[in-house]
């Protein structure tokens, strides 16, 4: 049912894209017809604005891999550095929160870990509708920052690392068989926000999987049980995830994106002295808006990387 509603809903905006289209070409035949330049440039204007939909909706068919519909986690964590590489991880989180919320996505926070002076030491949230995880998953990657850090008593620059991990939520009936030999689980106080008991009890959850040591933990709720299963919900989708990179490597080869964006790898820049520059290395998509980048404006860089993903796949199969 929710497959025979996308594509209900994917049909209507078609259907209403061909009407925009039809009255915008009526209107500039009229305005032809009549000498009428106003006319025209309505209608100019219509088709242009016409043609940045399209686009946009172009690229968001290419959204077509086994798990983009998804929802997915999203983990922020930070490299060397210290408070400076933690406080760049708190606005790397701030960034992708203001773009999910922007497009209308819900953002649930999973758990957050503060640092010692700022910033965060790690973060999971889960951004809940559809497509979420095809979006998003071309910003897994190593975030370089470049500015005069505002923990330095002699103002010097400073260059920050963080990384930034998307995975899929998946659905239930997608079997991923876990045996709990192979799972080590501590129980720990939860920090920061959440109440007297949250913080009295030991109710927050980390599970460690010991074949792959895959670690994913949870505090977002008082009750041990409830971490618990959002925890091994978790698990349960990085397995998934990581099968999902065996078969792209298997199908794509040297084109493999992951190669690409792999864990560890630098995809972006941030330079906020001693100019203003964000650039993305994959793709060169770059531009001198910076702060409208880190409020949330990621949307050239993720079609870009995802229009470069995709065709690098088509080009790999045309080889």
């Amino acid at each position: 049912m929710r497959e025979r509603t996308h594509l209900q809903d994917a049909i209507k905006d078609i259907q209403a894209l061909e009407a925009r289209l039809d009255d915008a070409l009526t209107l500039l035949e009229l305005g032809e017809a009549e000498d009428d330049e106003g006319s025209v440039g309505e209608a100019e204007g219509q088709l242009e604005a016409l043609r940045e939909v399209v686009a946009k909706r172009e690229i968001e068919s290419l959204l077509s891999g086994e798990a983009d519909a998804n929802d997915c986690f999203l983990e922020v964590h930070p490299g060397a550095g210290g408070t400076e590489s933690q406080d760049w991880t708190s606005m790397l989180l701030r960034m992708y929160v203001r773009w999910a919320e922007a497009h209308d996505y819900k953002v649930e926070f999973v758990e957050e870990t503060a640092g010692e002076e700022a910033g965060l030491k790690s973060a999971t949230v889960k951004v809940i509708g559809r497509n979420a995880y095809g979006w998003l998953k071309t910003e897994s990657g190593v975030h370089r920052l470049v500015r005069i850090s505002p923990y330095d008593a002699s103002a010097r620059r400073h260059t920050s690392f963080a990384s930034v991990w998307v995975y899929p939520v998946i659905d239930d009936a997608i079997e991923i068989e876990i045996n709990d030999g192979d799972l080590r689980v501590d129980t720990y106080r939860a920090s920061g926000a959440g109440g007297q008991h949250v913080n009295r009890t030991d109710s927050a959850i980390r599970i460690t999987h010991l074949p792959t040591g895959i670690v994913v933990q949870c505090q977002s709720d008082r009750s041990q049980h409830r971490n618990r299963a959002a925890a091994m919900d978790m698990l349960r989708a990085r397995l998934y995830e990581q099968e999902l990179q065996k078969r792209e490597a298997a199908a794509q080869a040297e084109h493999d994106a992951k190669s690409e964006i792999g864990w560890g790898r630098q995809i972006r820049s941030y330079v906020l002295q001693p100019y203003q520059m964000v650039k993305d290395l994959r793709t060169d998509t770059e531009t001198s808006n910076t702060q409208a980048v880190l409020d949330g404006d990621l949307d050239r860089f993720m079609e870009a990387s995802l229009a470069a993903r995709v065709g690098g796949g088509v080009a790999a199969q045309a080889e």
